[in-house]
């Protein structure tokens, strides 16, 4: 092969392959449940499928043949890996919100979530975005995980992607009868797992762009009365890192007060988007006075309120969002 027929070559697969990119990140975010887990399966699937693309023969479309390799490479992945989890996923709630937050066990690996920057799709479909959104959001993605990896593939092929039983059977080197079972027991899974529908019930984009700037306020002045009136009685509040957290606002509100709030001042917190949610970047205040990068929480809105608050004390995610690791207003 020639210099000038070898760039051809790769013109035409960087042509071919790479709108498709975002999609393929977020339908892997959805099995391996981490943003650099995801980011790794797809480089790997760029590196087969362009070791693929002379042999390519144009039998299904490009889409379906990346996905296809995609679902492989998660599947390859995930063999003898544990589940990542979310802390409802590990126990019941914590009844005490004045002990310290449970450490979880050093082998439990954590649901990330995922910033809608890096997958929202590359569309003027409002219908195209809100299924995305719908797909990705952070209780739907932690409940995959208690699926099996190959019962998570059919499930996120079939009702995600639409695909055909036939189509999945193909991909997955599996017949169609054991599509339809594994499909059969997926759903019946999933049905356990998810949320009832009036939690993630989603409101106004006016009235949850509210909440979330309420929420944001009442941690920047230390205000747990504020958060009582933008919590719903029945919220949960997970802290990933620690195997706690707390159902209901009996517990939820005085944990925050007592050993998250504050003073006044101690938190600057910047909005984001994570998940298809509204999300929240947020900066502690050390000694110095400047306010460091400390976590992200990510937020379920609905027409009532608050009704679920993931926070992850992990500083490193904020990276994920580009985001510095001292607050503006201090730097």
């Amino acid at each position: 092969m020639s210099i000038e027929q070898g760039t051809t070559m790769v013109d035409d697969f960087a042509r071919d392959t790479e709108r498709f990119r975002r999609e393929l990140l977020a339908h892997c975010y959805r099995m391996m449940g981490s943003v650099q887990d995801a980011e790794d399966v797809v480089q790997e699937t760029y590196l087969r499928a362009w070791r693929g693309y002379q042999r390519f023969e144009g039998r299904s479309s490009i889409r379906t043949w990346l996905y296809r390799i995609a679902t492989n490479a998660c599947l390859n992945a995930l063999r003898g890996a544990g589940r990542r989890a979310l802390p409802s996923g590990l126990g019941d709630p914590s009844d005490d919100p004045l002990s310290p937050p449970e450490p979880a066990a050093a082998d439990v690996r954590w649901v990330q979530p995922i910033p809608d920057a890096l997958v929202t799709p590359d569309s003027d479909d409002p219908a195209a975005i809100a299924t995305s959104r719908e797909s990705l959001r952070l209780a739907l993605v932690a409940s995959l995980q208690h699926l099996p990896p190959s019962q998570r593939a059919v499930l996120i092929l079939r009702d995600v992607l639409a695909w055909s039983a036939d189509e999945v059977a193909e991909a997955l080197g599996t017949s169609t009868v054991a599509v339809k079972s594994s499909l059969q027991r997926a759903r019946a899974r999933m049905a356990q797992l998810r949320p009832a529908p009036d939690q993630i019930e989603e409101p106004s984009e006016a009235h949850g762009r509210a909440l979330l700037e309420a929420y944001l306020a009442a941690f920047e002045n230390s205000d747990p009365a504020a958060l009582t009136a933008i919590l719903r009685a029945d919220a949960s509040l997970e802290l990933p890192g620690s195997r706690t957290w707390f159902s209901g606002n009996t517990t939820c509100i005085p944990f925050l007060a007592a050993q998250a709030l504050g003073e006044p001042g101690d938190w600057r917190m910047l909005p984001i988007a994570a998940n298809g949610q509204p999300a929240l970047a947020a900066y502690r205040r050390d000694d110095s006075g400047a306010h460091r990068a400390f976590g992200v929480a990510v937020l379920t809105v609905t027409g009532t309120g608050i009704s679920r608050v993931v926070a992850y004390g992990d500083a490193g995610l904020l990276d994920l969002f580009g985001l510095p690791s001292v607050h503006p207003a201090d730097r």
